[in-house]
């Protein structure tokens, strides 16, 4: 910070101009405000947006574009193995591809990137993947995550999960999963 006293000498103290002139440019040269800004836009997770938290993502190493596959088509059931929905409720099969790029909204990327950090540092247990599916899922019921003593995991919800919540279960790579250990996902 400039001291408006000791720059301006004492002929030119009371120049309502240049006082105006030294105080701008102590505004313009100060970098407390951008400080800030990157600080909280970027640096901190709690409050990062955009940008800061794409950085995140690659930092813990996952994305925020995820692939959901389509549902609700219009058609015959048997015609397909998509399911399809009666008249007014499903959009036409065109033949096209049935997944789509899902990009996460701020909150949910926020949610996804404190997730992955957590299973990052994990040690992989029972106790510990049942605390990332708490921190995933905060106050939608119950979620937890069962060994079958066979070489087999699974992740059991006992509330409706949307599509993009599966993609990100399923693709994320957010859950450990011990190697040679078989997953699976039950909605009750």
């Amino acid at each position: 910070m400039i001291d408006v006293e000791r720059t301006i000498i004492s002929q030119y103290a009371n120049s309502p101009i240049i006082v105006q002139l030294v105080q701008d440019m102590n505004a313009w040269i100060d970098q407390t405000a951008n400080i800030d800004a990157f600080y909280n836009l970027v640096w901190n997770v709690d409050t990062a947006q955009g940008y800061g938290l794409d950085v995140w993502g690659r930092i813990v190493g996952v994305g925020r574009v995820v692939q959901v596959a389509a549902s609700g088509l219009f058609g015959f059931e048997e015609a397909t193995t998509l399911s399809a929905n009666p008249f007014n409720q499903g959009i036409f099969y065109n033949g096209a591809s049935t997944t789509s790029n899902y990009p996460l909204s701020d909150n949910a990327y926020r949610t996804l990137i404190l997730a992955k950090a957590l299973s990052n540092i994990s040690d992989g247990s029972i106790g510990a993947i049942n605390q990332i599916l708490l921190n995933l899922f905060p106050g939608r019921g119950n979620c937890y995550c069962t060994d079958g003593l066979d070489m087999t995991m699974t992740y059991t919800f006992e509330f409706l999960i949307t599509a993009v919540e599966d993609a990100i279960i399923s693709q994320s790579g957010v859950l450990p999963r011990p190697s040679g250990v078989q997953s699976s996902i039950v909605v009750i």
